[in-house]
């Protein structure tokens, strides 16, 4: 099978090239896409460099900023391979665990796989408030769903292409996740978990995410699960 890794970008320019190298140098099928969310810093002068050296990887540009979202649904627009991963453009994940993620829809025992960083025992996390508000809303997509996931809010998830281009993905922002969550739950696809390493990184390196992400994502959870 042939994986697709779908890197969406905004304002990376300190680690884009190394987690591209990461990727390629894991030993499978792979294509790389990036999506160029309309960065503001030297993402441009990057991927300039990343076409040099690495030509074989596809490069898209958003003209203005539409959110993570967004993004990967202009890179599903071209992907080739059997398997969709989304791969953040910081190193908080590893590509080397791209192995054992791809093994459960290889070997046929499900569409989708989600990593999970609670069931990678070493891991650890920087923020307790981010932290916590991850592990409230696996609970409440657990109890919406009827299901027993231990991290919803985790960057990767992996699925059959067919199963991800059949969600009809609407959310443009972070609430990506939560809306391919609620929608694989929703039609009763069974989620493989799969333990994944984590290095988060801190705000001043660049880290998004806010808090306020936390409750849009408990609210994109109920929106899918009663009205959409």
């Amino acid at each position: 099978m042939k994986l697709s890794v779908i890197i969406p970008s905004f304002n990376e320019e300190k680690t884009l090239f190394q987690i591209v190298e990461k990727v390629l140098n894991v030993n499978l099928e792979k294509e790389i896409i990036i999506v160029n969310d309309a960065s503001t810093d030297k993402t441009d002068k990057v991927l300039e460099e990343i076409k040099i050296k690495f030509p074989e990887t596809k490069i898209l540009t958003h003209e203005k900023n539409m959110g993570k979202g967004a993004a990967i649904k202009t890179g599903l627009n071209i992907v080739s391979g059997n398997i969709v991963i989304i791969q953040d453009a910081d190193l908080e994940l590893d590509p080397n665990d791209y192995l054992e993620l791809v093994k459960p829809i290889e070997n046929g025992i499900s569409n989708v796989v989600f990593g999970s960083r609670e069931l990678g025992k070493k891991n650890r996390h920087l923020y307790f408030t981010f932290y916590i508000g991850g592990k409230i809303v696996s609970m409440f997509a657990n109890f919406l769903y009827g299901s027993n996931l231990t991290d919803t809010s985790v960057g990767y998830k992996i699925f059959k292409t067919e199963t991800l281009k059949s969600l009809n993905l609407k959310c443009n922002g972070f609430d990506f996740d939560t809306e391919v969550t609620a929608k694989i739950l929703k039609l009763g696809n069974k989620v493989i978990e799969v333990p994944v390493n984590y290095y988060p990184r801190k705000k001043e390196d660049g880290k998004k995410i806010k808090w306020t992400d936390g409750f849009i994502a408990l609210w994109s959870l109920l929106k899918f699960r009663f009205i959409d």
